[in-house]
């Protein structure tokens, strides 16, 4: 579904991805697994096209998209769920879905757009109860759920997903994961950068551990869970940049 060769991405001259290359196949959840500031977040904005490649390849179905624009890689599939969830405030819970299918705007998607609002509504029913409240009125939690469905709303192939349970209770937690893995079953992708490693790699199938801006191990998630290395990256024993 996607794959990711010899990434190269950063803010100034060094670069803080350095060359990292990595697999998702449709349906499959990965994590990336690290310290704070090891790159993971710059990945993520790298592949969705909120920070330019400087070298390398962001390949979706066979189609290099390494320097596509942002809206380009949305309208392909390629969809980032922010950490921040980035909403728009003062706009409506359906404005913000509505903003979500703004590529798919075509009288012929009209249809699917209204079964995906509904879709999300399903998933989320707290929302089709606040359709009509103000993005920035909701908890946070009920915040990061709309930041969820409005990327549904762009019919993604690919989730990006930066930091999903930040600041949320835990039933919120249960509740968000819950729906991630009944979006992997009906074929979307997700790479998921997630401050709970433990969390992750309980629902991820693989995953991948960045150190310094390159991966420096990769495996089943069961085998992550039980490597020492993993551990002391948690207990802070290896420093990277973001």
């Amino acid at each position: 579904m996607l794959s990711v060769e010899g990434l190269v991405a950063g803010y100034g001259r060094i670069p803080v991805v350095d060359g990292i290359s990595l697999q998702v196949d449709a349906g499959e959840m990965i994590t990336l697994v690290g310290a704070n500031g090891a790159g993971k977040s710059t990945l993520l904005k790298a592949i969705a096209g909120a920070l330019p490649v400087r070298s390398g390849r962001v390949v979706l179905e066979g189609r290099d998209l390494a320097k596509a624009p942002v809206h380009r890689r949305v309208s392909k599939g390629i969809v980032l769920v922010p950490e921040g969830r980035m909403l728009f405030s003062a706009m409506t819970v359906d404005e913000n879905l509505a903003l979500g299918a703004y590529l798919r705007n075509r009288r012929a998607e009209r249809e699917s757009v209204e079964r995906d609002r509904e879709r999300v509504f399903e998933l989320f029913p707290v929302l089709g109860d606040r359709r009509a409240q103000a993005a920035g009125t909701l908890s946070g939690g009920e915040q990061q759920m709309l930041a969820i469905g409005r990327a549904i709303m762009s019919d993604p192939k690919v989730l990006l997903l930066d930091e999903p349970s930040l600041g949320l209770a835990p039933k919120v937690i249960t509740e968000i994961f819950s729906v991630l893995d009944r979006l992997c079953e009906t074929g979307i992708a997700m790479v998921l950068v997630e401050q709970d490693a433990r969390l992750a790699l309980k629902h991820a199938s693989r995953g991948y551990v960045i150190r310094s801006g390159a991966v420096a191990l990769e495996g089943p998630a069961s085998d992550l869970l039980g490597n020492d290395d993993v551990r002391l990256i948690y207990l802070g024993a290896w420093h990277g940049r973001e």
